[in-house]
């Protein structure tokens, strides 16, 4: 049992912009402005599914409607 860090949980750049509803583009444009943690090796960008999330509630949370 470990009691460090909790693991990272990364998803590729497709999953990504699934999970968040934009095109991928949009992943790599945040990821390209710091707004976003790019993971992985190069040529396999992964990126965290809780900073997604965080992102993503914080963007919905200034749109405007």
């Amino acid at each position: 049992m470990s009691f460090g860090r909790p693991r990272r949980r990364t998803v590729p750049t497709q999953l990504a912009a699934l999970a968040a509803g934009v095109p991928e583009a949009t992943i790599r444009k945040w990821a390209s402005r710091g707004k976003l943690t790019r993971y992985g090796s190069p040529g396999r960008a992964e990126y965290d599914l809780a900073e997604l999330y965080s992102l993503v509630v914080e963007r919905e949370g200034t749109r405007v409607t």
